[in-house]
């Protein structure tokens, strides 16, 4: 069987707050079999446990963000994506962050950081088995012109269609088929981005305090303004890629489905979750029983072999 993973030992970072520009104090730490990812702010007074949840999603705007209430207070943190995106890439199923401010440290605007970390920590299995959700049909959402879509497949495959109306910006739908092997190589260096002109706009509102060169990528009508300029030709929509994985992360375990996604964002992501979650006949939860299954699930080929769970 595939057994769940948490990490060797605790490991830690310290980085800034896109939005608030702080310096922020990362931990992670192990975690149990079954206990999923969870935040705890360690600033606070109250250690409020903040689940990695579609439930606990507070906040969808500029990103994702997770908060939980304790003794009548409430708890939150902002800009999970990235670091939810890289624990989801590593299979990692049980870990404990602990932040000292309000919001994950962005790095350098991707998840190649948290990937190095957690490669530096160690994996381990632990003794129960990994539980995929598998979609058994279809499930869309829509707003507007923006749509995301989950579908039955073998393993996770993503398509990604972005439309900014600008020249390095392609229309071109971009297909992704999950690996741990392929997202280290061609989804986790993805940087987020944004254009000039809005995050000068974000900065007079007292957003984006802590956007600069050094963590995401800056475009204004015509040029990326990064010297080093793009890690991929398409960085862009692989990052949206990146984001995803995030996000779909909060269905609490790995999906097994296909997922279609055009101009969406972590709204509609939080939406999809929410749709599929609804029904029970939307999905069946399982375990993998055989190594057949392992290399199906892990996006390797074969004819998967599951043991659906009822309890």
């Amino acid at each position: 069987m595939i057994r769940q993973r948490t990490i060797r030992e605790k490991i830690g970072c310290t980085g800034v707050g896109l939005h608030s520009g702080r310096s922020i104090r990362l931990e992670l730490l192990p975690a149990p079999d079954d206990t999923g990812i969870s935040f705890v702010r360690t600033d606070l007074k109250a250690h409020a446990e903040i689940r990695a949840h579609v439930d606990c999603v507070s906040d969808t705007r500029l990103a994702t963000t997770l908060a939980a209430g304790v003794n009548g207070s409430r708890a939150q943190v902002s800009t999970v994506e990235h670091l939810l995106s890289a624990l989801a890439g590593c299979g990692v199923d049980n870990l404990q962050v602990q932040v000292d401010g309000p919001e994950i440290p962005i790095l350098d605007g991707s998840a190649a950081g948290f990937v190095q970390m957690i490669a530096a920590a160690g994996l381990e299995e632990q003794r129960k088995a990994k539980r995929y959700l598998v979609v058994k049909r279809d499930v869309k959402v829509r707003d507007g012109d923006k749509v995301a879509k989950v579908s039955p497949g073998k393993g996770l495959a993503i398509t990604c269609a972005l439309d900014f109306d600008h020249p390095l910006i392609a229309p071109t739908p971009f297909k992704y088929d999950f690996t741990e092997a392929t997202f280290r190589r061609e989804i986790s260096r993805a940087r987020t981005f944004g254009f000039l002109k809005d995050v000068e706009a974000l900065q007079q509102k007292g957003l984006a305090r802590g956007a600069s060169l050094e963590n995401a990528i800056a475009i204004d009508g015509y040029r990326v303004l990064n010297p080093e300029g793009l890690r991929y030709p398409d960085e862009f929509v692989r990052h949206k890629v990146l984001d995803a994985i995030g996000d779909l992360a909060l269905l609490g375990m790995p999906l097994i489905g296909k997922v279609s996604l055009e101009r969406s964002g972590h709204a509609l992501h939080s939406q999809l979750v929410r749709a599929l979650l609804s029904d029970a006949r939307n999905f069946q939860v399982v375990e993998p029983t055989s190594e057949l299954a392992r290399e199906a699930v892990l996006g390797e080929g074969g004819a998967p072999v599951f043991e659906p769970v009822t309890a």
